[in-house]
């Protein structure tokens, strides 16, 4: 049987551990960025058609184009020529790929801490979901497969971990936000099934099995580091991504057989303790 080949684009913390996973299975990986120094690293922008062509004629036709490219810390701008444009031009240049295009459970606005899941409503307000709304539809529409990850987390990087570290963490009001969540490592397992399994035009969320509120995550911070629970403060409205409040299924990709190695955040936080940075 011949070796089954991907291409990463915009290859960076999630794709290094789809990388992994994908090697260990047996596949060719093509790792590609925009801008590298890395010579294990191609260099390719998505945002523009003619450098996916250039990569094309490189690495030939790959059975899977994931597309984890992030638009970094830029605004609407960014947002439209990484997910939209390059979404477009992805499907254009790789057409007889199968595209895994990763999006954010973000999408989902719901602001009452239901159960969502891939039949949900997902129309959220802020300009840049709606143009990562858009970018699925395309892809959904040319056969392509969506993952809505949830916050992703990991070795040398957490958000939630980080701020209790520096003493930055608050409880948003009475703390009833949930907080979903999901390690690289099991996000990076959750494409390696869905593609074995052949899939296509389809949606998966990508989260733990077993999300908890923000309540219950900083008070059991607070039981492990022996330390106070800490201060609440009013909820914040200007989160990059919106405020929501739900709890995001995966039970539609459990279905499929995969199971995360870790159900919630704090089951990881022993394995993560050491390798959080905390300047910067």
């Amino acid at each position: 049987m011949a070796t089954k080949s991907l291409a990463i684009l915009g290859y960076g913390y999630l794709g290094e551990a789809i990388a992994d996973v994908f090697n260990e299975a047996g596949w060719k990986v093509h790792k590609v960025g925009r801008s590298t120094t890395d010579v294990e690293i191609i260099q390719a922008d998505i945002s523009d058609v003619l450098s996916l062509e250039s990569l094309r004629e490189k690495i030939g036709i790959p059975d899977v184009v994931i597309h984890c490219a992030s638009s970094g810390k830029g605004g609407v701008d960014a947002y439209r020529n990484v997910f939209q444009v390059g979404a477009q031009n992805i499907i254009k240049v790789f057409k007889e790929s199968t595209l895994m295009f990763t999006s954010s459970s973000s999408v989902y606005p719901q602001t009452n801490g239901e159960v969502v899941n891939e039949e949900s409503d997902a129309e959220p307000d802020r300009e840049t979901g709606k143009i990562l709304r858009c970018s699925e539809d395309h892809v959904l529409k040319n056969g392509g497969i969506v993952m809505r990850l949830s916050g992703i987390y990991g070795e040398g990087r957490s958000v939630i971990l980080k701020k209790w570290l520096k003493g930055e963490s608050k409880v948003e009001e009475d703390g009833r936000r949930i907080l979903n969540q999901i390690h690289r490592r099991d996000a990076a397992t959750a494409y390696l099934k869905v593609v074995e399994l052949a899939k296509s035009a389809e949606i998966y969320n990508v989260s733990e099995s077993r999300p908890q509120s923000q309540l219950d995550t900083l008070q059991w911070l607070a039981d492990y580091y022996d330390k106070p629970l800490p201060e609440s403060e009013p909820r914040n409205m200007n989160r990059k991504r919106g405020w929501t409040h739900k709890k995001v299924s995966s039970l539609k990709l459990q279905q499929l057989g995969w199971k995360p190695r870790y159900a919630n955040f704090t089951d990881a936080v022993e394995a993560l303790a050491g390798t959080i940075k905390l300047e910067g």
